[in-house]
């Protein structure tokens, strides 16, 4: 059944975000390959808004997107040197320009940059094109995205602020109880990197593993 799901949730991603638009997109013959590229990004832009905005209206997914909220808000006062308590950790933004929300924005962008270049109207053709380069626009995108995070500049925020307009979609306010997980779930992470001291001894090591058979 998991095998299924994943493949049918490929199977509807790559035909929303890949083929849909390549079809709707292409235009006439003698459309101008920067005006392809760019309507084909258009399109993508407006299928994922729109994709946001229908799960944002789901009670569940609310929640995660509250979680993802307080998974950024920790991160901030992490990376502001504060001690991680709620309390801290409350007073901290939740629009984070490194999150996964500006890379998708940022994969789009470069799309059209790449695309503009190509000729290829056939659609089936193009949207192989588009799955065969996929990982070199992830890569650079994932490039960008390490760069303005080390670089706070006028340029650099202006690439991140439409990503950044987007996670007023996929994150929310979180409550104390949100915060409390999300500040657990990143000290688990750093203990695990070895940057700070594990709190809590683990079962394994206060309980002989051979007496949990």
């Amino acid at each position: 059944i998991n095998m299924v799901s994943i493949v049918l949730s490929v199977i509807i991603a790559v035909g929303l975000f890949i083929v849909l638009p390549t079809v709707i997109g292409k235009g006439v013959a003698t459309d101008r390959t920067f005006t392809v590229a760019l309507r084909e990004g258009a399109l993508k832009l407006s299928i994922f808004v729109g994709y946001l905005l229908l799960m944002s209206q789901m009670k569940d997914i609310k929640r995660v997107f509250q979680y993802h909220g307080a998974e950024h808000k920790s991160i901030f006062a992490y990376e502001q040197g504060l001690e991680l308590n709620v309390e801290n950790v409350k007073k901290m933004g939740r629009l984070h320009p490194r999150c996964g929300t500006n890379f998708m924005f940022v994969v789009i962008a470069i799309s059209i940059a790449i695309f503009s270049f190509v000729g290829i109207r056939n659609v089936w053709l193009r949207s192989l094109v588009k799955i065969a380069v996929f990982p070199l626009m992830a890569g650079i995108s994932y490039e960008i995205i390490r760069f303005a995070g080390k670089h706070q500049n006028r340029f650099t925020r202006a690439m991140v602020w439409p990503g950044l307009m987007m996670q007023k979609i996929t994150t929310k306010e979180p409550d104390d109880s949100q915060i409390e997980v999300a500040i657990a779930s990143l000290k688990a992470v750093l203990e695990d990197e070895g940057i700070i001291k594990r709190e809590f001894a683990t079962t394994a090591e206060v309980v002989d593993p051979e007496t949990l058979i």
